[in-house]
């Protein structure tokens, strides 16, 4: 199970040092690759706006 990003992210970057295993590639908005998650829950502790879920 991976986390996803919602269209509530702000593209802060904040999650992305988070993230164990770099996951978390940047865009408009932040993406996760799903095959490359370990599902730690870092990146969603670390997000302002809530908008890192569990999928």
């Amino acid at each position: 199970m991976a986390h996803k990003i919602t269209d509530a992210c702000i593209a802060c970057g904040t999650c992305q040092p988070e993230c164990p295993v770099n996951a978390i590639s940047e865009g408009d908005i932040y993406v996760i690759d799903a095959d490359a998650c370990i599902d730690c829950g870092a990146c969603a502790s670390a997000c302002p706006t809530s908008a890192i879920i569990a999928e």
